[in-house]
């Protein structure tokens, strides 16, 4: 928030809607019912906030041409993969009147535009983030509990994008002389300039060594960490 706050000044409004979220997600473990829960509840904050500010008509979104492809068909044949909370997860009665100057770009196209604009490089080369943002990053159930362990685990910024999933599974381990019975954490690290596809990047050992060995000794739940080396297509970048 401190980041627009700084480039927009006083125009720019934080809403803290996560309690919102978090009761409309409880027991939800569907991935697409999560998009589209997100979805709704995306629309229904904005709505909220439009009242009380007055007569506001529209509804500006930075929607990327991988988001709709993903979604819905847009432009030629297109099967649904994932419903983006900002394309196919939106309520049909919608109040807004959507603006999306990206929606027919590539993040590529987009980074480029935004060098041609002359916006910040820090702001254009930030790593792509999930619009549902952690949400699907927790698989199964989220709860406030996951999503601090998931945080704590996922502070590490490497190549083109990178991450961490949490599974909804626990595997034995030990810890001194005793059992333990925790989580597992995978970690995903792709290489990509469109977002359409992408490559899984081959990091050293020794640096695998070293972010599995912070998570399973420093985050609390933790005693399993995996890494994704699976290229979009097959899989696609983010789990859910």
């Amino acid at each position: 928030s401190s980041l627009f706050a700084e480039r927009f000044g006083q125009g720019f409004r934080y809403v803290d809607a996560a309690s919102r979220f978090l009761s409309a997600l409880k027991g939800i473990e569907d991935p697409e019912r999560k998009r589209k829960i997100i979805g709704h509840l995306f629309i229904e904050v904005f709505e909220d906030q439009a009242k009380k500010l007055g007569d506001i008509k529209f509804l500006a979104q930075g929607t990327l041409y991988p988001d709709v492809i993903e979604s819905v068909s847009f432009v030629g044949p297109s099967v649904t993969i994932k419903s983006h909370h900002n394309v196919g997860g939106l309520p049909p009665n919608m109040e807004f009147q959507l603006i999306e100057p990206l929606r027919e770009l590539f993040k590529d196209e987009v980074r480029r535009l935004g060098h041609e604009l002359g916006l910040p490089r820090d702001l254009i080369q930030r790593q792509p983030f999930p619009g549902p943002g952690l949400a699907i990053r927790v698989l199964g159930e989220i709860t406030e509990q996951r999503l601090e362990i998931l945080r704590a685990a996922g502070v590490f910024v490497l190549d083109w994008q990178s991450f961490a999933i949490l599974l909804p599974i626990q595997t034995v381990g030990v810890v001194g002389d005793e059992r333990s019975y925790e989580n597992v954490v995978a970690l995903r690290v792709v290489e990509s300039d469109d977002g359409m596809t992408a490559n899984w990047a081959a990091l050293s050992p020794e640096l695998l060594s070293k972010v599995s060995n912070r998570i399973t000794n420093e985050v609390r739940g933790v005693n399993r960490v995996v890494y994704d080396i699976s290229s979009k297509p097959p899989a696609t970048i983010e789990w859910e």
